[in-house]
């Protein structure tokens, strides 16, 4: 097809705890906080309502009370369309998901402009729910539920057999949560922003061996709402913008804990997915200016950043470590600060990658600002990378 897609505008709900107990006398709702940023991001891009054709929404969390999310949005902002309202689903690539049906109802023919979108409110939910839910996702109910098997268990079973197979330290692994924080102090939107040290992050409670309370990501809220049109319409504006050069998606065929045995370092479906999303784009990883990838856990920062070659195998740890990831680095990843410090509203998450990358490639990221930065890549992950989903995407100023 001849049509180019372009990300033109975004606006982000700064990560936290913005869910209200259910015996709250005022309610902070959802719909209402999705509204404001879709009339912020609408405006920010410069475009007319009217051409907006398409509404791809991250589906909600389970505990959201308003249900048929998507057609009541429509309802609520007064957006007939000609293209899809629509609701994704999947585990943490759940935005990433309703990016690419923006993406596709572009390329199609069926909208100048479409917004993807969604609201995680998760905070005030009790443990107990949140765990239970996330164990029947992630693992398979009459197997690994029973026994409370959770996601960061199985990332730690990454950290160790890394460990184990390379030699590295976990100071090395920890490197990662030091930088992350370091970049998330610079970052409006994170949610932890003060500043923290090796001796910080060693000291805290393990969650799950060899990864503590600073190494795995927080429960947070969020919501963004991100505008996409034809690359003519995006020129018009005169404004700058990302052009999505390179798509990738890959699959095992398996569930997110799985009882086929495979090589638990390697994220095949990430090196899958990069490859076509490199090969789309006609670009190689060396010409990366930054990436922001989906890591929940440090290790898989680690583990993501070489099955997407920004990194030689084995040596993702130590490149946090020495700083080549950072900000100033070789190749600066998670300028954020990563799920671990700016935060993760599970089914949002990939959105707030998308904001990221959209401020650099505008010019737009302050402090935290990649020097000329050009080329960007993003990854989103269904869980433990059984499925990946790639993006290349590319400055036009």
């Amino acid at each position: 097809m001849s049509r180019r897609v372009a990300l033109v505008a975004a606006a982000a709900l700064p990560c936290g705890k913005w869910q209200t107990p259910a015996d709250a006398a005022l309610q902070v709702l959802e719909h209402e906080v999705l509204a404001s940023l879709v009339a912020d991001a609408v405006a920010e891009a410069g475009i007319d309502r009217r051409d907006i054709g398409s509404l791809a929404f991250a589906q909600c969390r389970p505990y959201t009370l308003q249900k048929y999310f998507a057609t009541f949005m429509a309802h609520y902002l007064r957006l007939p369309c000609t293209g899809t309202v629509s609701e994704t689903l999947g585990n943490g690539m759940t935005a990433g998901l309703a990016f690419e049906r923006a993406v596709d109802d572009i390329l199609l023919g069926r909208a100048k402009v479409a917004l993807a979108l969604g609201v995680n409110f998760e905070t005030a939910t009790s443990a107990a729910e949140h765990m239970m839910s996330s164990m029947r996702a992630t693992g398979d109910v009459d197997f690994q539920v029973p026994f409370g098997f959770t996601p960061i268990a199985w990332y730690a079973m990454d950290a160790a057999r890394y460990m184990h197979e390379y030699g590295v330290s976990r100071e090395a692994i920890a490197s990662v949560a030091v930088k992350n924080r370091r970049h998330a102090s610079l970052n409006p939107l994170a949610q932890f922003r003060k500043l923290i040290t090796m001796e910080d992050v060693l000291a805290q409670p393990m969650i799950v061996e060899p990864l503590g309370l600073f190494e795995v990501p927080p429960r947070s809220d969020g919501a963004v709402c991100l505008v996409l049109a034809e690359e003519e319409v995006a020129r018009a504006t005169g404004r700058p913008y990302a052009l999505i050069r390179g798509r990738g998606f890959y699959h095992e065929g398996a569930h997110q804990i799985s009882e086929v045995p495979n090589d638990m370092t390697a994220l095949a479906a990430a090196q899958r997915s990069g490859q076509a999303a490199y090969a789309a784009a006609g670009v190689g990883p060396s010409d990366i200016d930054f990436a922001e990838v989906y890591a929940p856990c440090t290790i898989v920062e680690v583990l993501v950043s070489e099955a997407l070659g920004l990194m030689p195998r084995g040596r993702g740890a130590h490149g946090a470590a020495e700083s080549e990831t950072s900000l100033g680095g070789r190749i600066p990843i998670c300028t954020s600060g990563g799920l671990q410090s700016r935060g993760h509203p599970a089914y949002v998450t990939p959105f707030y990658t998308f904001v990221e990358v959209l401020e650099q490639l505008q010019g737009r990221a302050g402090e935290r600002q990649v020097r000329d930065a050009r080329l960007a890549l993003t990854s989103a992950e269904l869980g433990n990378y059984n499925a990946a989903l790639v993006h290349v995407l590319e400055a036009v100023r």
